[in-house]
């Protein structure tokens, strides 16, 4: 899911970013060198240490927040080449990174990138850069290690690196930094301070930073521009508030509320009376839910009997081998309690990428498991009541994207650096400490229950803020509250909760320039709403796009061979290959992603799935509505066109209030 990691304890917007190692290359061309004329930096959104690429002086300034492995930060880097070609005096690029929790190669890839620039400065970043976008289908280890050869690395340096997650701290900043500005999704761009969402033709991008360059161009000195605009920006051309009209600040969560989050019956790690609770929600494939083991190691080494982990199952629909892995640790509980739990938990994360059946079963055996009943829950999927129960209280407090902690109630989320649950376990653990001091009958046995008794169990914000103002309606009918009868096709491929209560229905055309441009919007979607939405693609390949059934075709067979995640992993190849759809390119996709072809062939030589994909048509056709592609059903209400993710917020979040 499109799932935002990274909420912010403490206010560090305003926070260079520490050097890393081989800063005295990095700090080499960026905008806080010490030359003559170079822009001063901007505390909101700060260009620190990051790889630069232009001149420190230039008026606009592009802050890119990408992802390696994302089709769509691959598709605009032709748009940022035009931008720097057409605009070299004036245009300075500063890259921000921003990887997905989906996007399973996407930290290595930005681990590989910063090792390049503390080695060479932003020429080597750059490279590699280039060398990453240029082969995003090839970004294992191995191909990691020969991008650095051919750039003339240090190879010691270079694998030392990425063992050690040297860079990881640096990541994370970006990633928190993201957050605040709420750059949901990748490609995410603010020039000057003003946000542009997603790989946008260019001449949206032209429009912006001509807007940009004439306000710059009126303010002194010039080196106060990136800085004073950043403060005050520019309304994106077409979407300005009138003066009359300011636009309301986005409701903030309040970063002091106390939820209520009950232990249960849930597998727990430290003594039930300790001082500080920490509620662990994660995924046994998310890279992230593994980064932050060592974090966690730590804090029980720390806090000693003074900390409890209590661990509750959020297996991610993307993640295909996280629900069957959250089957065997479950097992494991109910064959030898908290301890065979824990055991096969560290397990399980010592060897996330070998998660396959016979895995499982090779690391119940080591743990001397009882091995009918550990094939017996895994056919018979014995604890999905426990895994889906840990789902429903996630979804109630809004636990959004793994990892996701509660701290005494406190919510954490994201592979944060130690210090920021440090920083939070001493506050609730003083908090839990004066409780039993002055509250009678409160004892450590009972504060924790007695802390979050009366939590909250949805979202608290702080005062004074809005939901997103409505954006201009385009390409849509007079009555957007109408409600549309759209038949379903129980066998679509979908991101989200299978049972979820508002349901998306997407029509689309994988030859559709339009359908290609609102692919951003579509991933913010999975990144802000996780669970909370079904999101279904349904085809509609449309008569005057010769290659666009077939494509839809393959698609559909991926689906069969791989399911959800094979589907969506052939659909984004595709949308990020539009130009190469033809039967040749077609087989080619999917042997790299290694389909079995003999099967493949045979579905596109017998149209093996022309009739559902037919059904799919009629089924948009008999709505009454006027289709085109993109279209799409929001709980039923139309919407068409690629129009801005604020106009889908608004929408997906007015129908989830109306299913409560």
């Amino acid at each position: 899911m499109a799932l935002v990691l990274g909420f912010v304890v403490g206010n560090i917007t305003g926070a260079k970013s520490p050097a890393e190692p081989g800063s005295e290359v990095a700090a080499e061309g960026s905008a806080n060198a010490p030359a003559g004329g170079a822009m001063a930096d901007a505390e909101r959104i700060p260009v620190g240490t990051s790889p630069v690429q232009g001149p420190n002086n230039a008026l606009a300034t592009v802050v890119v927040f990408s992802d390696f492995q994302c089709p769509f930060c691959s598709r605009v880097e032709e748009t940022l080449a035009r931008l720097r070609r057409e605009y070299p005096n004036d245009v300075r690029i500063v890259w921000k990174d921003n990887p997905l929790p989906f996007h399973d190669k996407a930290t290595p890839a930005a681990e590989a990138a910063r090792e390049a620039f503390a080695q060479g400065g932003n020429a080597k970043f750059w490279a590699m850069h280039d060398l990453l976008f240029q082969n995003q289908q090839n970004l294992e280890r191995a191909d990691l290690e020969r991008y650095a050869q051919q750039l003339g690395l240090n190879m010691q340096r270079f694998r030392a690196a990425l063992d050690g997650h040297t860079h990881q701290a640096a990541i994370e900043r970006d990633k928190t930094l993201a957050t605040q500005v709420q750059a949901n999704g990748t490609p995410n761009f603010f020039i000057n301070g003003t946000n542009l969402v997603g790989a946008q033709p260019y001449e949206k991008f032209k429009e912006l930073v001509d807007a940009v360059l004439a306000r710059a161009r009126t303010i002194t000195p010039r080196t106060q521009v990136y800085a004073q605009m950043v403060r005050d920006p520019i309304a994106a051309p077409g979407a300005a508030p009138t003066p009359s009209q300011p636009q309301a600040p986005q409701r903030q969560e309040d970063p002091n509320a106390v939820y209520r989050v009950p232990v249960g019956n849930s597998p727990a790690q430290g003594p039930a009376n300790a001082l500080v609770t920490v509620v662990v929600f994660s995924d046994f494939q998310c890279p992230f839910c593994s980064r932050v083991e060592g974090t966690l190691h730590n804090l029980r080494t720390r806090y000693g009997n003074d900390i409890r982990f209590v661990w509750k199952n959020e297996p991610l629909p993307f993640h295909d081998k996280a629900r069957p892995a959250a089957q065997l640790a479950m097992e494991a509980f109910a064959q030898g309690g908290a301890a065979k739990f824990w055991a096969m938990h560290d397990l399980l994360f010592e060897n996330q990428q070998h998660l396959d059946r016979a895995d499982l079963e090779r690391y119940a055996q080591q743990q001397g498991l009882n091995m009918a009943r550990v094939r017996a829950a895994l056919d018979g999927n014995t604890h999905d009541a426990e895994i889906n129960a840990d789902h429903a209280l996630a979804q109630q407090v809004e636990a959004n994207g793994t990892p996701h902690f509660f701290i005494n109630g406190r919510r954490l989320v994201g592979a944060q650096p130690e210090e920021a649950f440090t920083r939070l376990i001493d506050e609730v653990k003083t908090k839990a400490e004066e409780m039993i001091r002055t509250v009678p009958g409160t004892t450590r046995a009972n504060v924790y229950e007695r802390t979050i008794a009366n939590g909250a169990t949805g979202t608290v914000y702080l005062p004074g803020g809005n939901a997103p103002a409505p954006a201009a309606q385009q390409g849509q009918g007079d009555d957007e509250n109408r409600v549309y009868t759209v038949r379903p096709n129980p066998r679509a491929p979908f991101f989200g909760a299978a049972n979820a209560r508002v349901v998306i229905e997407h029509f689309s055309d994988y030859q559709c320039p339009f359908c290609s441009r609102v692919g951003p919007q579509v991933e913010q979607i999975r990144q802000r709403y996780g669970d909370r939405v079904k999101f279904v693609w349904r085809d509609y390949p449309l008569p005057f796009h010769n290659n666009a059934m077939l494509a839809a075709e393959a698609a559909q067979e991926a689906f069969a061979q791989r399911g959800n995640a094979g589907f969506w992993r052939f659909h984004d190849t595709l949308f990020t290959n539009q130009q190469h759809i033809e039967r040749a390119d077609l087989e080619r996709y999917a042997q790299e992603q290694g389909l079995d072809m003999t099967r493949f062939r045979a579905a596109l030589d017998n149209h093996t799935h022309q009739a559902r994909i037919r059904d799919d048509m009629a089924a948009a056709d008999a709505t009454g509505a006027q289709i085109g592609t993109p279209a799409f059903f929001i709980a039923g209400k139309f919407v068409a066109g690629a129009l801005p993710f604020e106009e889908f917020q608004r929408r997906i979040d007015a129908a989830l209030a109306a299913a409560h």
